[in-house]
């Protein structure tokens, strides 16, 4: 029953890109390790509690036991190529769920039978429905005490907002689990034990195990009808239900985003991974049934469809920036066309030309040389000199930008001090290198103190990093607590008026702008416009007043952090003959700006976090307490079976610690996830 490691030919129509998501724990890396054995493209199933998981390559996982990288690897299943992206589960990562979901066709979510839909489910649900990836489902650990598969599927109905439709149903839970029921062929499935589930038996179903199927294959039936009015008619007539177009309307459901299929298993015990394998194929879309990728001229702004077909223009998307080695790797998702090793290709995000040297296919940290990539192949590139995530490749005489990557705010810093001057430069060098690879840090270097300062997503986000430089690099710098980034506004509406006048060089600069500052609602960003004639004034000073007024709000009055929710209006430019320029105007236009958000009653905005806490009801109170005690804001509280979720908003100044003070409150048995929620004014 299971399909050997075979090469696979690279056909749109048969490929698969998936990804696995979850939260932390759910059994996600346990899932992708059985799909790799069953597809023979291991020899022998690696543990994440051992610490041998082939997708968990990185020292830093094999001893945390969790997720950080996205790791790719491609295998095949009943001669389908299948590209997988096993993602990290925990928040801090979170920027890896975002790149794999914004290049891959389809998801396979994870949930554990027993914890249902957590925090962290439903963040990286969310970024899949804002990708339009159509979904399957694994309700997995059904092994374990406490298992419940249909309040699972109930909270992913409430949470979620998700129709799920199972199409395996497990016979029994908790220590009782010992089969799954395939509700389209109406069959039992028993998996080997002494085969590791490799070996799987059918047989047809006994009268209660029928009974206990019937109302689960209704509920797949009428969804299916939904989308084949012929199977409608068959089923409302009592006639037969053929197995291909009940498959089909599944798949139309599916792909339409309005059914997730479900699959009942237990990674861990060998049971239910293949049947999932098979819906994969059955219901997740091929490169081809995602259709033309859509972008935008770089020149004209209009908008451009490409077909994926190897002989339509290139597009290609750069998804993830890998430096092993001291060698940069650029991790590529191919649209349409063919992306060929040694043939220039065109960065058109940064308007320059590429070459890529070499082609990988993935496995893992493993690497098999390829010349060319076609439609829906996903790669690793070398040579690519500029390329960074969220940059498109195309060709020069045909441009496309695709959408980029959406971007993530950092929200806590420290400072890192190099141990010796030797240590200086490889320290800078090698923060480079991490930076290109995580886009979410942040580097800047602090003149008064001479301190490197470090920002990223979280703790352990900023801990795995210091662990990587020690490990991977031999640089072991002095790093200073952690402390929260913050963010500046203003909260009143002024004007501002700046003069630059000085000889610099051989020649007198002059330049004279005043402009108004007013706030915008919370999470708007920057708005700057010019509320002058601007044709009455040369392009090289409307660009010199617009990257002054740029490179100002990096820098706010109250502590020097960058400002946001402004509004920036020039209202006027006050030229001298013979003496403004473009550098005059630049600085005047800074000037102007300083004195306007200094007049505006400038104030701090501070990360507010938002927490979700499962807890027992015997400690809510206690809970309760600890939050308040935080300057946190319960914002709901909801049973879940003898427990209680907690949600809260709180400011993330107030949350160094939080995590061992409450494991102390409730005896080490309530559960927190934390993520950032928005930047609001400090209190």
């Amino acid at each position: 029953m299971s399909a050997k490691k075979g090469a696979g030919k690279s056909r749109p129509q048969s490929l698969r890109n998936i990804g696995i998501i979850a939260h932390i724990d759910a059994g996600k890396t346990t899932l992708t390790e059985r799909i790799l054995y069953y597809t023979g493209r291991i020899h022998r199933m690696g543990e994440v509690h051992d610490g041998t998981a082939t997708m968990d390559f990185m020292p830093e996982e094999q001893e945390r036991g969790i997720t950080i990288t996205s790791a790719c690897t491609t295998c095949v299943w009943k001669d389908h190529p299948v590209n997988i992206i096993d993602t990290p589960g925990h928040v801090d990562f979170t920027i890896e769920v975002e790149r794999s979901l914004r290049v891959l066709d389809g998801v396979v979510g994870v949930f554990c039978a027993v914890a249902g839909v957590e925090p962290q489910s439903e963040t990286v649900w969310r970024q899949s429905v804002t990708y339009g990836v159509p979904k399957l489902a694994c309700v997995n650990k059904l092994d374990r005490l406490g298992a419940d598969f249909e309040g699972t599927l109930a909270a992913m109905r409430d949470k979620l907002g998700a129709n799920p439709v199972p199409v395996t149903i497990p016979v029994g839970q908790g220590a009782d689990f010992t089969a799954v029921i395939d509700l389209i062929a109406m069959e039992r499935l028993d998996f080997n034990e002494a085969t590791q589930g490799e070996e799987i038996t059918r047989r047809a179903l006994t009268d209660d195990e029928a009974a206990q199927a019937a109302p689960w294959r209704e509920k797949l039936v009428e969804t299916a009808c939904e989308f084949d009015e012929a199977l409608m008619e068959a089923y409302l007539g009592g006639g037969d239900i053929e197995t291909a177009r009940l498959v089909a309307g599944l798949r139309a459901a599916t792909l339409g985003h309005a059914a997730v299929p479900v699959y009942a298993a237990s990674a861990l015990k060998n049971i239910g991974v293949q049947p999932l394998l098979d819906g994969v194929l059955a219901f997740l879309p091929s490169p081809l049934d995602r259709g033309a990728v859509v972008g935008l001229d770089p020149k004209t702004k209009e908008e451009k469809r490409f077909e994926p077909d190897p002989a339509a223009p290139l597009a290609a998307l750069a998804f993830k920036v890998s430096m092993e080695t001291g060698r940069k790797q650029v991790f590529v998702r191919v649209y349409s066309g063919r992306l060929e090793a040694g043939k220039d290709v065109y960065n058109a995000t940064r308007d320059a030309a590429e070459r890529p040297a070499r082609l990988f296919r993935l496995h893992a940290g493993h690497r098999e040389k390829a010349e060319i990539a076609g439609p829906g192949e996903i790669v690793a590139v070398s040579g690519l000199r500029y390329a960074v995530t969220g940059d498109t490749l195309c060709e020069k005489a045909d441009p496309i930008v695709l959408e980029a990557i959406a971007a993530y705010k950092p929200v806590i810093s420290l400072a890192l001090e190099p141990r010796n001057a030797e240590e200086s430069d490889k320290l800078k060098d090698v923060l480079d290198k991490l930076l290109q690879e995580d886009p979410t840090l942040t580097l800047v270097h602090d003149a008064d103190t001479d301190q490197m300062i470090l920002s990223g997503m979280g703790e352990l986000h900023l801990d795995v990093v210091l662990e990587r430089v020690r490990r991977e690099y031999g640089v072991s710098p002095r790093a200073g607590k952690p402390q929260v980034v913050y963010q500046e506004t203003v909260t009143a509406e002024t004007a501002g008026e700046g003069e630059f006048d000085r000889e610099l060089g051989d020649r007198v600069h002059h330049g004279k702008v005043s402009l108004t500052v007013a706030p915008l609602p919370r999470e708007t960003g920057r708005d700057i416009a010019f509320a002058v004639d601007s044709a009455q004034y040369p392009s090289s000073w409307l660009e010199a007043i617009a990257e002054g007024l740029a490179d100002g709000l990096q820098s706010g009055p109250v502590k020097g952090y960058p400002v946001q929710d402004v509004r920036v209006r020039v209202t006027g430019i006050f030229p001298v003959e013979g003496k403004t320029s473009a550098v005059g105007c630049r600085m005047a236009a800074s000037l102007a700006l300083k004195n306007a958000l200094a007049a505006a009653r400038p104030a701090l905005l501070e990360p507010i976090m938002e927490l979700e806490i499962g807890v027992p009801d015997a400690f809510v109170g206690d809970v309760a307490g600890l939050l308040g005690a935080k300057g946190a804001k319960i914002e709901n509280m909801t049973d879940r079976g003898g427990h209680k979720s907690v949600t809260a908003l709180a400011p993330l100044r107030q949350m160094f610690g939080f995590s061992t003070d409450l494991r102390s409150a409730t005896q080490g048995r309530a559960g927190l996830t934390m993520r950032f929620s928005k930047f609001d004014l400090l209190q």
